[in-house]
């Protein structure tokens, strides 16, 4: 909680423009105040408060002794009971001068924001402002009230409507429960949990399951013996699928700081021994709260090493074709602040980055933000909003792939110190645009040969400027793959492995979105084998390549430079609309375009041949425009 770093600079206000003075004469009074000063300055706060607390009782008029026990107890945590001490010194301050009403206020409107009365805030504010020197307001303390204040008289115009509900049992029955994360179909649910505060009590990652009342969650038990050690492990993150978990542990000893990232993988049902994430990625500092990508190409996570801007920066690290992971880079200085910024979280589209900052402008604590993607740039972050955030700490949010709840961790404080978290959830404001509906298309991938799975690459291609949009994997023991990606513009499908011919699908004509049993069969490289080579665009009656065919051209081009000995057949089919003489010389000239590109990009003539088959061919009956449509194609053959 922020109240004490936000409260720390008021125990040495700075009394501008004002000599050192008291509102009473007696002299042991004071004494006892001036010992409760160098206590403070010693910060031993309790002992402190015992002076103010005896001068006040030899002297109850002593004004400024009400005001520095209110200021300890605020910056203890204690907004409510530096409150009653306040109203209690202000009942005898009728006479008071400038100085000390301008310092009751002070300490009254920080005592307000502390207990999020942002109304009363705006109006002790604007009741104050006139009492303050000149000198006051160019000081920075004053500065930073005032941009507050102006933030919290525009955000609390825009309140929205939220209703907060605390997570039913069985979940919520431990001391400590917090950063909830959700498998893509909301099914599954992990959290880190904590029997207590003490450093003994240690981390663990916990899942429930949602019920077939899709109301009701199961009793949540340990994740894996494998995973769940005795050292701490905890705030994780999962894979879209759920078989890439990636959650942070620390003091382990293969560990390089106090805190790693380490990653494992589910087959057949079960996690596989996880492994450190390595030095690219891990560091001799805290490294932790990772965030995946819906398609595992891309790491978030929290860390306080060098290099950063603050305290604590998000960092991200990029998965590489090898399974290996890019050297850790900072979010740069749009996202990251002198002050900490934690818990970021990376929805499902890939578009918006969520995360939980005090170095923003927000309403007090640690407040959440989002930073939208545009042109592979992030924009400026922008507060959630009222009563998204308040005066308490925000952290850990997650955002369901179906939009309809936003979870995260709710905590209380004792004297400044967590006594509790637990998990909440809210239906999400529609309010916040957050891109286009989701969909999933799940299923195998699978050798047509032997029907064993296949470890293969799915990447999703934006055919207008040959874009790889979002990438996934197949597992390899099972075959099983789930791909989660926006509802727009998405017209390529590419499966591929090596030492397979790849299978190209048009998403859009293929009504691939949403499917749940896709069944992709990847042929071995062999003599005589042929794909179809989907994406490939002509104008009517014409034989030039369309810029939207470049995807698939390239795809071909990497294979025959993986497969340097592969020769291909490249044939090109028509419908039966026109004369055979015609139809057989316009897919001449088509299967021809695709060889003079491979020739263009260097691929040796001796390794094609083109072919033009006309109609004679069709793979499905020419009796309307869509099947007519899927016998004007170009096929690959090896020879």
């Amino acid at each position: 909680m922020r109240i004490a770093l936000l409260a720390f600079s008021l125990l040495f206000f700075i009394e501008y423009g004002y000599s050192q003075e008291y509102s009473i004469i007696d002299s042991k009074a004071i004494k006892l105040h001036q010992e409760g000063d160098d206590l403070v300055k010693k910060r031993m706060y309790d002992e402190a408060i015992e002076k103010y607390k005896a001068s006040i009782n030899r002297e109850a008029s002593f004004l400024e002794s009400y005001i520095k026990w209110g200021r300890i107890l605020l910056t203890k945590g204690n907004p409510d009971e530096a409150l009653k001490v306040v109203e209690r010194g202000e009942t005898r301050s009728s006479k008071a001068n400038q100085k000390v009403k301008s310092e009751f206020g002070w300490l009254k409107l920080n005592i307000y924001l502390a207990k999020g009365m942002y109304v009363e805030s705006i109006n002790k504010f604007r009741e104050l402002d006139p009492l303050l020197s000149n000198e006051f307001k160019r000081a920075l303390e004053y500065i930073e009230m005032h941009e507050q204040i102006s933030f919290l008289t525009e955000q609390l115009g825009k309140e929205i409507v939220l209703q907060k509900e605390k997570l039913p049992e069985p979940i919520n029955g431990y001391k400590l429960q917090y950063f909830p994360v959700l498998t893509a179909d909301s099914k599954k649910l992990l959290f880190t949990k904590r029997d207590g505060t003490e450093n003994y009590q240690k981390e663990d990652i916990f899942v429930s399951y949602l019920r077939d009342d899709e109301v009701n969650w199961t009793k949540p038990e340990g994740i894996s013996e494998i995973i769940n050690t005795p050292y701490n492990e905890g705030t994780c993150t999962i894979s879209a699928d759920g078989n890439i978990l990636i959650y942070t542990s620390c003091d382990a000893p293969d560990s390089f700081g106090s805190c790693d990232l380490y990653i494992a993988y589910k087959v057949n049902g079960q996690w596989r021994r996880s492994e450190n994430m390595g030095k690219s990625v891990n560091s001799r500092s805290w490294d932790s709260q990772p965030s995946l990508s819906a398609d595992g190409r891309i790491l978030f996570f929290s860390s306080d090493r060098r290099g950063g801007y603050g305290g604590n920066d998000i960092w991200y690290t990029l998965r590489m074709p090898d399974g290996s992971w890019s050297e850790a880079k900072n979010l740069g200085s749009k996202i990251n602040t002198p002050k900490d910024e934690v818990s970021p979280f990376i929805y499902f589209n890939n578009e918006i980055l969520f995360f939980a900052s005090n170095g923003h402008r927000g309403f007090g604590g640690m407040d959440l933000f989002f930073s939208r993607v545009e042109n592979g740039e992030f924009m400026e972050p922008e507060n959630l909003g009222y009563p998204i955030n308040d005066q308490r700490d925000q952290f850990s949010l997650f955002i369901t792939a179906q939009r309809d709840y936003a979870y995260y961790t709710e905590s209380t404080f004792n004297e400044g110190k967590v006594e509790n978290s637990y998990l909440f959830r809210f239906k999400f404001p529609e309010e916040i645009e957050i891109g286009e509906k989701l969909v999933v298309t799940q299923g195998k991938v699978l050798n047509s040969k032997t029907g064993q799975p296949i470890d293969a690459r799915l990447s999703l291609v934006s055919l207008s400027n040959d874009s790889t949009l979002y990438q996934f994997r197949s597992d390899g023991k099972s075959g099983d793959f789930m791909m989660i990606y926006p509802d727009k513009s998405i017209s390529g499908l590419y499966v591929e492995k090596e030492g397979y011919l790849p299978k190209i699908y048009n998403v859009e004509r293929d009504s691939l979105k949403d499917k749940d049993n896709l069944e992709i069969s990847l042929t071995p490289i062999a003599s005589g084998e042929a794909f179809i080579f989907e994406n490939i665009f002509f104008d009517f009656d014409k034989d030039e390549l369309q810029p939207e065919s470049l995807s698939s051209l390239v795809r071909l081009y990497d294979f025959l430079m993986v497969n340097k000995n592969v020769k291909i057949l490249i044939s090109g089919h028509t419908d039966n609309v026109g004369s055979n003489t015609y139809n057989q010389n316009l897919s001449q000239r088509r299967a021809e375009s695709v060889k003079h590109y491979l020739l263009s990009k260097g691929i040796k003539e001796d390794r094609m041949l083109s072919v033009g088959m006309g109609d004679k061919e069709p793979i499905r009956p020419n009796d309307n425009p869509e099947n007519r449509a899927l016998n004007r194609r170009i096929t690959i053959t090896i020879l």
